[in-house]
C-alpha cells in the first residue's frame, strides 16, 4: 500500500468514525434524557419523531441556525477557535481506539500516551475559552474547571502505568490481547474504581460538575457561548464521556474481547456494549 492508498483509508475510516460519534452522541443525549425523565415521573422528550427520537437532532438544527453572539469585548479569534478546538480534541482521542485486531485507525505503539496527551489539551480550550470571553463568571468557571481537569490527569496517569506494567505494552490492542483469560477489572479492581472517579471528574459529571455551577457561576466557562459555539462544546462534552467510556472498555473489561462463554456473538459488538452500560453509569 502507497502512501496516497494509505492517507484514503485513514481518511474514510475517520468520516466513518465521525458519523458513527454523531449519531450515537445525539442519540446518547436522547436517552439520557429519557432516563432522567423516568427518574423524575416526566415524559422526557417525545414530540419530535417516533417516541422522541428526532429531539437531539432538532435540537442540534435550531443551535446551528441561531445567530452567534460574540460579545464586544471579547478576543473574537480566540472565543471562536476555543468551541472548535474542543470538539477536534474529543474526536482526536476515537483514532487510537480499536473495536477489533486491525479494526482501528492508527494503531500506534504508544497508544496509552497518546490518549493521555489529547486528553490532556482538553484543559486549553476551557481556559481560551473563559479567558477570551472577558467575563469573571466565564473566566472564574474557567480556571475552576482546569484545576478540577488537572488534579484528576494524576490519578488517571498512575493508574494508566499500573495497566500497561501488566500488560507489558502501551498499545491498546496489545493490552486488549493481554485481557484474553481474564479482564484487569479483576485484579486491578481499586485502580479501576478509582480510574472510573477520574474519569466522572474529567467529564464534569455529578458529583464533579462545579466547574458549571449554575447557582454560583451562571453556567461556567461557557455562558457567553450560544448558537453553534454552545453545540460544539456540548458535543465535544459528551464525545468525552463516550471516549472515557471506551477506554475504560479497552483498559480493565477487555476491549472487544467476550464476556465468559459468549464468544458466539461478533467482536465488534462487544466494545459499542461495553460503552453503552458504563455511559449509564457516567451519566
Amino acid at each position: 500500500m502507497n502512501i496516497t492508498q494509505f492517507l484514503l483509508v485513514v481518511l474514510f475510516k475517520s468520516i466513518s468514525l465521525l458519523l458513527c460519534l454523531l449519531i450515537t452522541i445525539a442519540f446518547f443525549v436522547l436517552v439520557e434524557r429519557k432516563c432522567l425523565g423516568s427518574i423524575q415521573r416526566r415524559r422526557g422528550p417525545n414530540v419530535i419523531g417516533f417516541f422522541g427520537l428526532l429531539q437531539s437532532f432538532a435540537d442540534g438544527f435550531k443551535l446551528i441556525l441561531k445567530e452567534n453572539i460574540i460579545p464586544s469585548s471579547s478576543n473574537s479569534a480566540i472565543f471562536l477557535f476555543s468551541p472548535i478546538f474542543t470538539f477536534i480534541i474529543s474526536l482526536m482521542g476515537w483514532v487510537i481506539m480499536p473495536f477489533g485486531v486491525g479494526s482501528v485507525i492508527l494503531n500506534i505503539d504508544l497508544g496509552i500516551l497518546y490518549f493521555f496527551a489529547v486528553s490532556s489539551l482538553g484543559v486549553y480550550s476551557i481556559i481560551m475559552a473563559g479567558w477570551s470571553s472577558n467575563s469573571k463568571y466565564a473566566f472564574l468557571g474557567s480556571i475552576r474547571s482546569a484545576a478540577q481537569m488537572i488534579s484528576y490527569e494524576i490519578s488517571m496517569g498512575f493508574v494508566l502505568i499500573t495497566v500497561f506494567l501488566c500488560a507489558g505494552s502501551l498499545n491498546l490492542t496489545a493490552i486488549v490481547l493481554a485481557q484474553k483469560d481474564i479482564w484487569y477489572v479483576f485484579p486491578l479492581l481499586p485502580m479501576f474504581l478509582i480510574f472510573f472517579v477520574s474519569a466522572l471528574a474529567e467529564t464534569n459529571r455529578h458529583p464533579f460538575d462545579l466547574p458549571e455551577a449554575e447557582a454560583e457561576l451562571v453556567s461556567g466557562y461557557n455562558v457567553e457561548y450560544s448558537a453553534a459555539g454552545f453545540a460544539l462544546f456540548f458535543l465535544g462534552e459528551y464525545g468525552n464521556i463516550l471516549l472515557m467510556c471506551a477506554v475504560i472498555s479497552t483498559l480493565f473489561l477487555g476491549g472487544w474481547s467476550p464476556f465468559m462463554g459468549l464468544s458466539f456473538i461478533p467482536f465488534f459488538v462487544w466494545l459499542p456494549l461495553k460503552i453503552v452500560i458504563l455511559s449509564f453509569f457516567l451519566s
